[in-house]
């Protein structure tokens, strides 16, 4: 068994095993904060962390199956489905949503954790699962865009598939607004309507900001070694 095989297997399962002791065993009594409240029966699927972390574990269960059947190669004259999938989906989205899932979580923890984590959630959000759900993404695929190439689609698709998946969300955080009165993040509580506009265009803005790094260190990463590669 290879190396990369091991390796995502290891996050494949790493993840699914977050969601699953997220969704199962993570119980927040709504007298211990409104979070815990089901905002509609939404569960789990109410904060863009959930939704990150199954995409994430279904993204390197698609690298366990393109480890198997797919190909690595760096630039292959022929390149087998599973793989396109697995760049398309690196690309648009594991990448860019992992980087921003991670990096808000963290900045607005450090700035006032109160707005995005309550120390009332400590008691039943173990620590090794908020690392899973907001470092290791990060980490994860961070190392997945160093250790594999992935041809990037074009900027106008890449960034049109990712603007359409947060948008989606959008629609959803404001439907379960509309259905329960409550926001999912604290943070939406503490700003007014035309600061909500700019905080979400901000917000917006640093995805798409995200896509186009990713799309820059893929180039600074790959593109000297393609050139070796090709001179041999």
């Amino acid at each position: 068994m290879s190396v990369k095989i091991l390796c995502h297997s290891f996050a494949a399962l790493h993840f699914w095993f977050g969601c699953y002791y997220d969704w199962n065993y993570v119980e927040i009594p709504t007298d211990v904060h409104r979070m815990g409240s089901s905002f509609g029966k939404s569960g789990k699927l109410k904060f863009l962390t959930f939704w990150d972390a199954i995409l994430q574990a279904v993204f390197f269960t698609i690298c366990v199956i393109n480890d198997v059947i797919g190909t690595n190669e760096d630039a292959p004259k022929k390149t087998p489905f599973i793989r396109r999938i697995k760049d398309l989906i690196l690309t648009c989205l594991a990448f860019p949503l992992s980087m921003f899932v991670g990096l808000t979580f963290w900045c607005i923890y450090f700035v006032d954790r109160e707005l995005i984590f309550p120390r009332a959630l400590d008691k039943f959000f173990p620590v090794w699962l908020n690392h899973a759900m907001h470092t290791n993404i990060m980490i994860f695929i961070l190392i997945e865009l160093y250790t594999s190439y992935r041809k990037y689609p074009s900027r106008k698709f890449g960034m049109s598939v990712l603007s359409v998946f947060m948008l989606i969300y959008l629609i959803w955080i404001h439907i379960i607004h509309a259905y329960s009165g409550a926001w999912v993040y604290p943070i939406l509580d503490v700003l007014n309507l035309p600061l909500r506009i700019v905080f979400f265009v901000g917000l917006f803005g640093l995805t798409l900001s995200l896509y186009l790094l990713g799309e820059k260190l893929n180039g600074v990463l790959w593109s000297k070694r393609l050139h070796i590669a090709k001179k041999r």
